[in-house]
């Protein structure tokens, strides 16, 4: 999902958003869309105007097989454009293609992680960073696309209004956490996906004791198994063994930390159990290729703009 933004002056004109859809788009397309709407509602005014755009207009068909009524890009001009994509990656017209070109050609950008290798193939002058939830480079913002295009227009919303309208706005969609725009799009969790109830209680263990050296005869322990079947059994469900998983597991917790607030790196270290900073920085490089500062810079995207 792609915005483009311009400046805008709040005392003489409402913000104009434009959703661009393609033929079968993906109706989480309307998620981000939702974000501007509730934002006009939290705040008592209309901030925003919100409308669906397409290449020629008219009506186009959802991933449901439903119509939507478009209108045509490029009669009416717009403060920020998003543009929506179907289940199918499917060639973008002449015309579309040239439009995301101008935009994105030598910008950092994302999309989700299925896509990256194509995004990077079509449009070979951007620099793809595929681990992100949303990226913001200058005036053009990219997301992972599906619930990342929340998280993409709720940083559009702090931008445009400020964090306490942003607030009230995720409160409001029920969203709990709004990701940082930094964040992995993947979850240690769910690759590992236990099928057991006792390798789950392992890992449930593990999570609520990452400060802890946390031995594989804890965790055979929590599970109620001997150590040696433990190690088998965790393998087999996991593909992982129990000391990379507890890694991944604090590389997860460590990375969310850094996101989220400004705990000092050595403090998060002691906290999720790798013990000090530079054991942390090498478990972040190995993993990331990055450095647990570096991660931080990268996940307050507002911050550059």
């Amino acid at each position: 999902m792609y915005g483009a933004l311009t400046s805008f002056d709040r005392e003489v004109a409402i913000l104009r958003v434009g959703l661009i859809v393609p033929p079968g788009f993906q109706v989480m397309s309307y998620a981000a869309l939702s974000v501007f709407e509730i934002a006009n509602a939290v705040s008592g005014e209309r901030l925003y105007g919100v409308h669906v755009l397409s290449e020629d207009g008219g009506r186009v068909l959802n991933s449901f097989g439903m119509e939507t009524e478009t209108r045509r890009l490029g009669d009416e001009p717009f403060d920020t454009i998003l543009v929506g994509a179907a289940n199918d990656v499917a060639p973008a017209t002449p015309r579309i293609k040239e439009f995301l070109r101008e935009a994105v050609d030598d910008r950092r950008v994302t999309t989700h992680w299925a896509h990256a290798g194509e995004l990077q193939k079509r449009f070979p002058k951007v620099i793809v960073e595929m681990d992100r939830i949303f990226i913001a480079d200058g005036p053009i913002w990219t997301s992972a696309g599906m619930t990342a295009g929340i998280d993409l227009a709720l940083g559009l919303v702090e931008r445009d209004v400020g964090g306490e309208i942003a607030r009230a706005t995720a409160r409001s969609l029920v969203v709990h956490h709004r990701r940082a725009g930094g964040q992995s799009q993947h979850s240690a969790l769910l690759e590992l996906d236990a099928k057991s109830d006792r390798v789950q209680d392992a890992l449930a263990f593990a999570r609520k004791n990452l400060r802890e050296a946390l031995t594989v005869e804890q965790l055979a322990e929590a599970a109620r198994l001997s150590t040696r079947q433990f190690s088998r059994v965790f393998r087999t469900e996991t593909g992982q063994s129990p000391a990379k998983a507890i890694e991944n597991l604090r590389l997860e917790a460590a990375r969310l930390l850094l996101e989220q607030g400004r705990l000092p790196v050595e403090a998060i270290a002691r906290t999720i159990g790798f013990g000090d900073r530079e054991r942390m920085r090498r478990s972040f490089l190995r993993a990331f290729g990055q450095t647990p500062q570096a991660i931080r810079n990268a996940s307050h995207p507002l911050a550059s703009i």
